[in-house]
């Protein structure tokens, strides 16, 4: 279990440090004000106008960087640094979720299958761990270990798959993001080196969190193939 707690120390900071990088970068660039004068929501609704959506609301929600599209309810739900603001982060943050509303509109392949593993993925993740421990402890009395531990790899690799699916999805709806900002010539130059940048840290979460959960499914993997 030591290296268990090693790699997960690693990569929690690596994780923080791309928090924290992402968090500066947006508190930078929120000081980046529009020329257009436009806020995140009318710059969400523009987009969304853009590309002949009429039924997907914008809405403000509570917190930091919470942002995100309901492909249930048809929301693109914005935090309130970017809901009501008028600088290049806010305009990042707002056309990179009405990118996946252009997605889920066109049926994106990507987020297609992201969509159906999620049920299946909330109740993996919830179980995954408590089976994986079940099955490490019982390894050490039992041959049945093994197989519970199985179990748990399974549940944490539809996990892993699922963090791996999520890259594409978002990588692609700030592609659409960044392609419609230019095409509108919603910024100027500098507003827009801006809004990539910071959808560039945004992504780079993804990433991690994707590294984090194979490193750790490899770790159990391993520990599964050792005590056969």
């Amino acid at each position: 279990m030591i290296g268990y707690y090693i790699i997960a120390g690693l990569l929690f900071l690596l994780s923080m440090y791309v928090s924290n990088k992402l968090k500066s970068k947006f508190k930078k660039y929120s000081k980046v004000h529009l020329q257009n004068g436009m806020s995140g929501k009318e710059i969400a609704e523009k987009m969304l106008r853009d590309n002949n959506i009429n039924d997907v609301k914008v809405i403000s929600t509570p917190g930091m960087l919470s942002d995100h599209y309901n492909p249930q309810k048809k929301t693109v739900n914005l935090s309130e640094g970017v809901y009501s603001q008028r600088n290049a982060a806010a305009a990042a943050v707002a056309a990179h979720e009405c990118g996946h509303a252009v997605q889920h509109a066109q049926a994106y392949s990507w987020l297609q299958m992201r969509s159906k593993l999620v049920p299946m993925v909330s109740v993996a993740t919830k179980m995954s761990q408590w089976v994986i421990m079940g099955g490490l402890v019982l390894m050490a009395t039992t041959a049945l270990g093994s197989t519970v531990l199985l179990v748990g790899i399974v549940l944490f690799g539809l996990g892993t798959l699922f963090s791996f699916i999520t890259l594409p999805v978002e990588y692609d709806a700030s592609k659409r993001a960044l392609v419609w900002l230019e095409t509108e010539n919603m910024l100027t130059p500098q507003e827009h080196e801006a809004a990539e940048d910071s959808l560039k840290w945004a992504a780079r979460t993804y990433v991690v969190a994707a590294i984090g959960s194979l490193a750790t499914l490899l770790y159990f993997v391993n520990i599964y193939l050792g005590r056969r």
